[in-house]
């Protein structure tokens, strides 16, 4: 059994495909594999692809073994290796079916750039959701950790909420990142962007993500926010998100329709040891 490894501004997935397992691993094997400690470090395992009639559908694990209903850099790797597999075309667009809805993809370049239309951005208290009475869900207050934060709460297919006007560092999305995902205002717990507004066209962004921790880069945290810094007034339609493990650059429609470009990089294929553990096989010098 034979598993690819992908990077996507230091996003880095493994990928395991149906021919190679007919099964998704349980939740241990997909633990052992993500640890940075024990295993060979991922910030989670892609599934797929798993064909429904002429759709391509892929399941998204976190490295502790939970389910995601989406994730922006990894779509953007399982489109590269959709391509890398023969089952795609550069140039042409083509829908991957996710828990998160369905979205369209393109790779370019040679697979050295991927653009994933995300869908659309959601504000509404009951799709991210946040508890409360019906409303969307921006700059509200909360009292964390002698903290008093301000907030935006938003979906791309899963939760996320945006602090402003708090120190961006990743000191701090070490610190209130934890509370704020587990909060009890989000039932199904939630992604965590810090945000920092550098000018109509830029905004940085430091990640706490669901069932990852602290993260360098996240593109559906990158749409998340995005999104909000335009909500708010603050950015225009295009904007580039800079992030520690690099930029992605994210266009929003009228209606608020995201999508998500920047760059994907094979980094080794693996295979699985007889203990169940992974063993490099072939290296990208």
């Amino acid at each position: 059994m034979k598993l690819r490894k992908y990077d996507a501004l230091g996003n880095d997935y493994l990928i395991l495909g149906p021919k190679e397992s007919l099964t998704i691993p349980q939740p241990e094997q997909i633990q052992a594999w993500c640890s940075r400690q024990n295993g060979v470090g991922a910030d989670g395992l892609l599934y797929g692809p798993i064909f429904q009639g002429d759709e391509l559908g892929l399941r998204i694990f976190n490295p502790d073994g939970s389910e995601a209903e989406i994730s922006g850099n990894g779509l953007r790797i399982f489109a590269r290796y959709l391509w890398e597999q023969g089952i795609v075309t550069e140039g042409k667009a083509f829908t991957v079916s996710t828990l998160g809805g369905d979205v369209s993809c393109r790779v370019h370049d040679r697979g050295q750039v991927v653009s994933v239309q995300m869908g659309r951005v959601h504000f509404w208290s009951a799709d991210i959701p946040v508890l409360g009475d019906s409303r969307e869900v921006l700059e509200e207050d909360l009292e964390l950790e002698g903290y008093k934060v301000r907030f935006c709460a938003a979906t791309v297919g899963n939760p996320h909420c945006v602090v402003i006007n708090q120190p961006v560092s990743w000191q701090h999305a070490c610190k209130l990142g934890p509370s704020l995902e587990t909060h009890s205002l989000f039932p199904n717990r939630t992604n965590v962007q810090f945000l920092e507004v550098i000018d109509s066209k830029t905004i940085r962004i430091e990640i706490w993500e669901r069932g990852a921790g602290y993260t360098k880069a996240s593109g559906s945290s990158s749409c998340a926010a995005a999104a909000v810094a335009h909500k708010l007034g603050h950015c225009g339609a295009d904007i580039k998100v800079l992030m520690p493990g690099g930029a992605l650059q994210v266009h929003l429609s009228s209606d608020y329709k995201a999508t998500l470009t920047g760059p994907v990089d094979f980094v080794e294929e693996l295979s699985v040891l007889p203990d169940g553990m992974l063993a490099q096989e072939l290296a990208k010098v």
